[in-house]
C-alpha cells in the first residue's frame, strides 16, 4: 500500500527536530451540498531543522516516531 502524502504550511518550528503543518483540504456537507474548509494539524519530522514557520511543505506518512509523530517532512514547494 502506498504510503499518504499530504501538502501544508509550517505554522510551528519552536520543538527540536519536529514541525507543526496545517493540512487545509475540502469537505462537502452531506445534506446541503456545502462546501467548507476543514484544517488539521500533523506534527512532522524534522531531522536537520531546515523548514521554518511559512514554509509550504509535503509530509509523507511513515511509522510511528513517537506518540504524536507519525509523518516526515519530505520536501519544501
Amino acid at each position: 500500500m502506498p504510503k499518504k502524502l499530504l501538502q501544508g504550511i509550517v505554522v510551528s518550528d519552536k520543538m527540536q527536530k519536529t514541525v507543526v503543518v496545517e493540512v487545509e483540504r475540502m469537505k462537502e456537507h452531506p445534506k446541503y451540498k456545502r462546501r467548507f474548509k476543514v484544517h488539521k494539524k500533523y506534527k512532522a519530522h524534522d531531522e536537520n531543522g531546515e523548514y521554518h514557520m511559512g514554509d509550504k511543505v509535503v509530509i509523507e506518512e511513515t511509522k510511528p516516531i513517537s506518540k504524536d509523530k507519525t509523518w516526515i517532512v519530505i520536501r519544501k514547494i
